[in-house]
């Protein structure tokens, strides 16, 4: 998943269930894995203070500039940054993964835009995929996205 590029406390991602398995956790950055960092395992803690990263290889999706969630122009948040999504290789399979990651139902029609954020990325799909993330992607190599639009899509969500 690449490196840590934020560490969360608070259960910010949803409180967990099952036994807490670690407490005051204190790596000192050598460690090759979380377990072999220093840690009570007498807890005195509940769920509420779960733990959560967000790692540099992390991608995140939204639709902009549509009259709601469900359409727009796709852009994605890696490495940092919002980019947007090349049109060289975004086809209804590609749209249709995107639509049900976002909870948005079907692509209804592509749309297309200006590239206007720095980042680029191009993603290839074979088959239906849990998210964009799952299929074959590229981020900032200009060759597959020279003379792309970026791409949009409307889903019928």
């Amino acid at each position: 998943c690449g490196r840590a590029v934020r560490a969360h406390s608070d259960a910010t991602f949803g409180r967990g269930t099952g036994p807490i398995l670690r407490d005051e956790v204190g790596c000192e950055g050598h460690e090759e894995h979380l377990w072999d960092c220093p840690a009570v395992t007498d807890h005195d803690c509940s769920h509420k203070e779960d733990a959560g990263v967000v790692c540099s290889e992390h991608q995140e999706w939204r639709l902009s500039g549509g009259r709601d969630g469900c359409a727009g122009r796709v852009e994605v948040f890696f490495r940092g940054t919002w980019s947007t999504v090349c049109d060289s290789t975004w086809y209804d399979l590609e749209a249709s993964v995107l639509c049900h990651t976002l909870g948005c139902g079907e692509p209804l029609r592509q749309l297309v835009f200006d590239h206007t954020l720095p980042g680029r990325m191009l993603y290839q799909c074979d088959s239906q995929q849990p998210s964009l993330a799952h299929c074959q992607w590229t981020y900032n190599k200009s060759a597959p996205c020279h003379q792309s639009r970026a791409a949009g899509v409307v889903c019928n969500g």
